[in-house]
């Protein structure tokens, strides 16, 4: 992540810089507020460590005009101050800073504010981003806000129970659990790329329409990706990257668009496979009635090793009451999904 340090007593900056910098930040400096602005518009940085006092424009008159232009996203500002009556503070705040740090500063307090502001910015970028793509696939069909729920609720669940299996403790941490839950609602995102007369076609698909369908994980995956590259720091955009390109992969090779195998297939879309299976299985839809949990449990336990991951599968049969809690919690009978391609 880039880090901006604006600060006039060249010292001063290079000290943050260097804590900074050991930390693992990329950081640009700037001399004054003026300097510093056309830095945050030039380089999209979004985080920044300002002097109070500065010649040119002062660290509060940065805050005024960072906040009155168009900067592409939020930009957190921390003032580094001497100045530590309230009046002065609620200057500061007035002018659009977000965090104060006192003069000389403790290294590992500059840390944590920062870390604090990159907390904020995460999940200021994740809400508005989840929030805006996985609104606009639900508004092609009416279904898809019961199923996008299903998905992730199951999708976390199996999380959950990988997480006990001792093979499985360096990659699933209760981060990784609460960023499957948040970013499986847009494993289907790319489908807002698909015409309506297959989208919504009610019965079986042709050929040729399977084909068009099977385009929704590329076109999802490059919708993410162009997100990614804005917020390139955004680990849920990674994450959710990754399950739209791959949770139509088959364990055994003979899956799509890339035909990955295995543990090419990156943990979050073999999770998501079989929650998002489990679901169409489950659902009614124009050409199929519900199947009920046993009959689902029976075709993802004879596909395990082939359309599904075997250490996936064992989870979801660890899990099976919470499954069929979470179906009954989210159950819409009378509802009618359209024809897809699982």
């Amino acid at each position: 992540m880039k880090i901006l340090v604006a600060d006039d007593d060249e010292m001063i900056a290079d000290m943050v810089e260097h804590v900074l910098s050991k930390a693992g930040y990329e950081v640009l400096k700037a001399c004054n507020g003026a300097e510093a602005l056309a830095i945050v518009q030039e380089e999209g940085v979004r985080l920044v460590v300002s002097d109070w006092e500065m010649p040119v424009m002062s660290g509060v008159e940065f805050c005024r005009e960072v906040r009155a232009c168009d900067t592409g996203g939020y930009v957190y500002i921390i003032l580094l101050t001497s100045r530590h009556s309230t009046a002065e503070r609620v200057e500061g705040l007035q002018a659009g800073a977000d965090d104060f740090m006192g003069k000389p500063f403790d290294n590992g307090e500059l840390l944590a504010r920062v870390r604090s502001g990159e907390r904020v910015l995460s999940l200021e970028t994740r809400d508005v981003a989840i929030f805006a793509l996985a609104r606009l696939a639900e508004s092609r069909d009416p279904e898809t806000g019961a199923h996008l729920e299903r998905v992730q609720s199951y999708s976390r669940r199996l999380a959950q129970q990988l997480a006990a299996d001792p093979k499985y403790h360096d990659w699933i941490d209760p981060e990784y659990v609460r960023l499957i839950y948040l970013t499986s609602p847009l494993h289907d995102i790319g489908k807002v790329g698909i015409p309506d007369s297959v989208l919504l076609k009610p019965g079986p698909l042709t050929k040729r329409e399977v084909a068009i369908m099977r385009t929704h994980a590329a076109i999802g995956a490059e919708t993410l990706d162009s997100a990614l590259r804005r917020f390139p720091e955004a680990s849920f955009l990674r994450m959710a990257r990754d399950i739209a390109i791959s949770h139509h992969e088959w364990f055994d090779g003979s899956g799509y668009p890339g035909g990955l195998r295995g543990e090419e297939i990156p943990l979050a879309g073999r999770i998501v496979a079989l929650a998002d299976v489990y679901d169409a299985l489950t659902t009614k839809r124009v050409y199929k009635e519900s199947f009920a949990h046993d009959v689902a449990r029976s075709i993802i336990a004879e596909e395990s090793g082939t359309h599904f991951d075997p250490d996936v599968v064992k989870a979801f049969f660890e899990s099976e009451p919470d499954f069929i809690k979470i179906r009954e919690r989210f159950n819409t009978v009378n509802s009618v999904v359209p024809a897809g391609v699982e």
